[in-house]
């Protein structure tokens, strides 16, 4: 089972990336509404979140619906790392706290 949690974990890392990269699309100017939606990013990430999605779903097979959930949350650390090496977000003390308890979570299912 322990392959399968790094391969869940992975594919919340994989969605986290799709997240930061729809985040990066929004911050753009467009001509129109349509290519809000149509540009090459947007699709790309949709795709690589449809890839994370797929490789959740075959880790469900063997892990449990409450051990998944608790893997899931793991992606909120993610995305926040990486918007703040990516997008140069700030990290607040309450999202410190909020990402301690989830890797504490984490940890503990994993073990």
């Amino acid at each position: 089972m322990s392959v399968y949690i790094v391969i869940f974990i992975a594919a919340s890392l994989i969605s986290a990336f799709s997240q930061i990269l729809l985040k990066i699309a929004a911050r753009q100017q467009y001509r129109s509404w349509i290519f809000e939606y149509l540009n090459i990013r947007v699709i790309c990430a949709y795709i690589i979140f449809f890839l994370a999605t797929l490789l959740t779903v075959y880790c469900y097979k063997v892990v449990p619906l409450s051990i998944g959930a608790m893997l899931e949350a793991s992606g909120y650390v993610f995305v926040t790392v990486l918007g703040r090496i990516i997008l140069k977000e700030n990290i607040s003390k309450r999202k410190l706290m909020g990402m301690a308890l989830v890797i504490c979570g984490v940890i503990i299912v994993a073990v």
